[in-house]
């Protein structure tokens, strides 16, 4: 059966995005692109990543890059939040990085939207339980990423549906934005460590449902 798993970075401090990094501050990226930046320095740096997304050649060997690229590999449908659509939507390239079926829990009422490279948004106003099944039905073999934000991976957290937790922890600190673990219904889901990765911009840590 697919496995439901959660794959972030996370600051020292417990933030997934720092405080001003919102649509109402995205064009004056000063305000929170250098902690964006260094949070997410030691994914843009991997070849696999810079690949996917044309960034050219070039980009890191190894054993993070080959974590990235069975991320990526195993995923077969995506879930996130209308946050954190709207932001991509007015940055990713026409050809969105997730090349999956991706079904984004909103108010909205809107059709679906398919972009080049097989990356479809699903709009769904029925709820988390409701992407979930649809997402397991697209997925088929493959695992659903809950891609976020903190809030929609809450949500997931506390209907217990979560098999495993990858975090990147990097060395960077928001000091405020918006916090991963919060709004947990206790008591919560338990998880073990399954592998620690020491790469140089970040650890990766690996939970899975015990």
């Amino acid at each position: 059966m697919s496995k439901v798993f959660v794959n972030i970075a996370l600051s020292l401090d417990g933030y997934m995005a720092p405080e001003d990094m919102t649509l109402e501050h995205w064009h004056t990226p000063e305000r929170w692109a250098p902690k964006w930046g260094a949070l997410m320095s030691w994914l843009i740096s991997q070849q696999v990543f810079r690949d996917k997304l044309g960034f050219g050649p070039g980009g890191e060997t190894g054993a993070v890059n080959d974590l990235v690229r069975h991320t990526m590999e195993r995923t077969g449908a995506n879930i996130m939040g209308k946050r954190m659509f709207e932001q991509g939507e007015i940055s990713w390239p026409e050809e969105a990085p997730f090349h999956t079926p991706v079904y984004v829990l909103t108010r909205e009422t809107r059709a679906p939207w398919a972009r080049p490279g097989g990356t479809t948004f699903h709009f769904i106003n029925d709820g988390p339980e409701r992407a979930l099944e649809l997402a397991r039905a697209a997925a088929g073999a493959r695992d659903i990423r809950i891609s976020g934000g903190a809030d929609v991976i809450q949500q997931y957290l506390n209907l217990g549906v979560v098999d495993e937790l990858e975090i990147a922890l990097a060395p960077v600190l928001f000091g405020n934005g918006r916090r991963l673990f919060e709004r947990l219904q206790m008591p919560g889901p338990q998880f073990r460590i399954d592998s620690v990765l020491a790469g140089p911009a970040a650890t990766h840590l690996r939970y899975v449902r015990k």
